[in-house]
């Protein structure tokens, strides 16, 4: 199967390592992938912001640039429910809007992908370690991807799953929240951070970029002893006995 990838500005700009990490994943399930060129912001930081006429004209762009008819996967729930959310934001325009909502119906992050379309739960990965998963709100609550994600890493070599207190709780970004309440976001993530480490995990895994980076920022400022990674679920797909990275 042939698919378009999708890579967020949030990954192409901080974490380009995670992009990659997607396209081997997606190879090695038996996806053909392609990088459709010209790819810019889905516009969701504008429309969160109420800027939609010009979050409109990105999802025009998407559209261009997506227009092919094979499935499009990316590494980040908030940007796939972005994606998800154009036929209401292109209502004003039939012709868009339809194009709209069967873009939305083929776009996938990436474990739902994997998961429910593939039919790919073992990746051949090997990483061990103690993990505990957080649940983006945006992958979780947005996209009510839940088990894809643990159901993947279940069949992760050497790793075992300690599931924190509260998974579902946020971890304080929010996207432009945490700029509008810093004092509130930085308490979230102070709480979020303490019930994953509370698991005796060594291994922080988020399938959302937002929360990944998040929640290192915090860690490596305020518990550098601690050694608990961060990493994409992507990442931990691809992990390869020696460490990381594509084995063939």
């Amino acid at each position: 199967m042939r698919v378009q990838l999708f890579v967020p500005c949030l990954v192409e700009n901080l974490a380009p390592e995670i992009a990659a990490a997607t396209a081997r994943v997606l190879t090695r399930a038996g996806a053909e992938v392609s990088l459709p060129p010209g790819q810019t912001c889905c516009g969701q930081p504008l429309y969160k912001s109420g800027r939609h006429a010009e979050a409109r004209d990105l999802a025009r762009r998407f559209l261009d640039v997506f227009a092919a008819p094979d499935p499009v996967v990316a590494p980040s729930g908030s940007c796939v429910a972005m994606v998800r959310a154009y036929p209401g934001l292109l209502a004003a325009d039939p012709e868009l809007a339809e194009a709209a909502r069967a873009l939305a119906a083929r776009t996938y992050e990436l474990s739902q992908f994997l998961v429910d379309v593939l039919g790919a739960e073992d990746l051949g990965a090997e990483l061990p370690a103690v993990a505990a998963y957080h649940d983006s709100c945006q992958v979780a609550r947005a996209l009510g991807v839940r088990e894809q994600p643990r159901r993947l890493l279940a069949r992760v070599r050497g790793l075992t799953l300690a599931e924190p207190s509260r998974p579902g709780t946020c971890c304080g970004f929010g996207g432009t929240f945490s700029l509008q309440f810093p004092e509130v976001s930085a308490s979230l993530t102070a709480d979020k951070a303490a019930d994953l480490a509370a698991t005796g995990a060594d291994l922080v895994v988020c399938a959302e970029p937002s929360c990944l980076l998040n929640l290192r920022a915090h860690l490596d400022k305020n518990a550098p002893d601690r050694n608990l990674r961060c990493m994409h679920l992507a990442e931990v797909l691809d992990s390869r006995p020696g460490g990381g990275g594509d084995a063939s």
